[in-house]
């Protein structure tokens, strides 16, 4: 619960920070790093000064990496944002370019160490995005939830969809 309310306060503090508020951006302007362990993720700006916090929460509970199709797992590594759409169920969707070259490497590697399935498919349409209508309870309560995404609260989402651009890098760590 502290750690909630903390979050809130940050975030709120935040939003008062200017430079989150420009309303043209660049992919280069923000980074964002989501880690796992913390169910947070952070925006940064290009300097690498902390904006702003969100929590959020993922597919499995175990929090592993992705590794292979149904799962329910959040891949790790480094994406960037490659669409943003209105979403019918999670509010806003911002598509991340999951899978890339090293989770395909990553795969074939585990496919060859027998750990997944040899006709195991590696998956893909993983983003961010926001909760069921009126079920934003699931982000304060740690329920993961999703196949494989990063949700957050709706509120959040709609920020994040206005403010951070196509293009922009997302790390997602353990």
């Amino acid at each position: 619960m502290k750690k909630q309310v903390i979050v809130i306060i940050i975030a709120v503090l935040a939003l008062l920070n200017t430079s989150f508020k420009s309303t043209i951006a660049s992919a280069d302007d923000y980074y964002i790093v989501i880690e796992k362990h913390s169910y947070e993720m952070r925006v940064y700006d290009a300097y690498d000064n902390w904006l702003i916090s969100y929590p959020v929460v993922f597919g499995s509970k175990d929090l592993g990496d992705k590794m292979m199709k149904g799962d329910r797992r959040t891949p790790e590594g480094i994406y960037h944002i490659t669409a943003k759409r209105p979403h019918p169920k999670w509010d806003k969707f911002l598509m991340l370019n999951y899978p890339t070259a090293d989770d395909y490497i990553k795969f074939n590697e585990r496919k060859l160490k027998g750990l997944i399935p040899s006709n195991a498919q590696i998956g893909g349409e993983i983003g961010i995005h926001g909760t069921w209508p009126h079920e934003d309870f699931a982000v304060d309560q740690y329920q993961n939830w999703t196949m494989g995404c990063v949700s957050t609260k709706n509120i959040y989402i709609d920020e994040i969809f206005k403010k951070i651009p196509v293009g922009t890098k997302v790390i997602i760590k353990k």
